[in-house]
């Protein structure tokens, strides 16, 4: 099997969160949680957003989502979300089970990023007892398209969001290739926007089994390590998956490797752009290329053992990683040739 452009969960743990968690298995520490190890990553997360904020790592993506949203929702409210937006077609009503039934109202979106005017118009919608109230805005960062908010647009969502008394929930599974694309500071694409608790991706940055949720808004953050424990993501060895966050955070190693993968992504879609038949189908701001394929390019591909959807975003969705490299690329690149040739 080559190399899997259909997902940057594909790849392996980066060496250095491998390492964090082999230097985390040294003796015995407290569980749950309350080890110093965790205590340490908790504080650079305040560190690295230059802010107080309550930190909390689970296990995936599904969980981080669902219950921070749960965290701002009531059963009778709604979440205004991006029609392509990972809540809405891969959760699989996950938001909607832990909030016990907050409603996902589908808001246009151009390239993936919500469409300010339709959020207002959702919102205004109906104000009448029979329609869920509208409690939370959702943006993705990166979006699920591939493109990236900037400072500017995050704010102008969370002002509308906020004049309306909406709480503001980014799905950050790809926060780091967007933060290394934008070139912004962490704060200022969050908190400092407006946006009230992050879903910080570990896992597509090459961690192991964890993502993290930050909490800016502490108020929302309130028994939240409740909702943890009762949806069995509450790690008893919480070290293991801290430490990673740790290493990741401390000497800017996260930089290192989402720019890799922007980089490649950025190579991938102006080589496979040059070929014919070929249409890249969004701008290309972070590790994600969507192309428009030729029928035989594809078929051609994968019978080379080449991975990749077709499924989202109206063409081919090809992911890089952390562990991307040139010759993948080129490899690739070069079967896409030889199969129109």
């Amino acid at each position: 099997m080559k190399y899997h452009f259909a997902s940057d969960n594909t790849s392996g743990i980066c060496p250095e969160a491998w390492q964090a968690m082999q230097e985390a298995n040294a003796g015995y520490h407290p569980s749950y949680g309350a080890d110093a190890i965790t205590a340490a990553a908790c504080e650079s997360f305040r560190q690295f957003f230059e802010t107080d904020c309550e930190v909390f790592f689970v296990f995936n993506g599904t969980a981080a989502n669902s219950l921070s949203l749960a965290s701002l929702c009531q059963s009778y409210h709604s979440v205004i979300c991006s029609d392509v937006s990972h809540v809405e077609t891969d959760e699989c009503g996950a938001p909607e089970f832990f909030s016990n039934g907050s409603k996902l109202l589908l808001a246009k979106s151009s390239l993936g990023k919500l469409d300010p005017a339709d959020v207002e118009r959702l919102i205004t919608h109906r104000t009448d007892l029979h329609y869920p109230r509208p409690r939370a805005l959702s943006l993705s960062q990166s979006t699920e398209l591939g493109t990236t908010y900037r400072p500017g647009e995050i704010a102008g969502l969370c002002q509308t969001a906020k004049r309306h008394g909406l709480h503001v929930h980014m799905d950050g599974a790809r926060f780091f290739n967007a933060l290394a694309a934008l070139g912004s500071t962490p704060a200022e694409i969050t908190w400092k926007a407006g946006v009230d608790v992050l879903c910080c991706g570990g896992t597509k940055l090459g961690m192991a089994v964890t993502e993290a949720v930050v909490f800016f808004n502490h108020d929302l953050a309130r028994d939240f390590e409740y909702r943890c424990k009762q949806a069995g993501q509450l790690c008893s060895k919480m070290r293991f998956i801290s430490a990673q966050w740790l290493r990741m955070l401390s000497d800017d190693t996260w930089k290192k490797h989402a720019t890799n993968a922007n980089r490649l992504a950025r190579k991938l879609a102006d080589s496979l752009g040059h070929l014919p038949g070929v249409q890249i189908l969004y701008p290309v701001d972070a590790n994600a290329v969507f192309a428009c394929l030729p029928e035989k390019m594809k078929v051609g591909l994968k019978e080379r053992d080449w991975m990749f959807y077709s499924f989202i975003g109206g063409g081919s969705r090809l992911m890089c990683s952390w562990a991307t490299t040139e010759a993948d690329v080129d490899a690739f690149v070069a079967d896409a040739k030889a199969v129109i040739a």
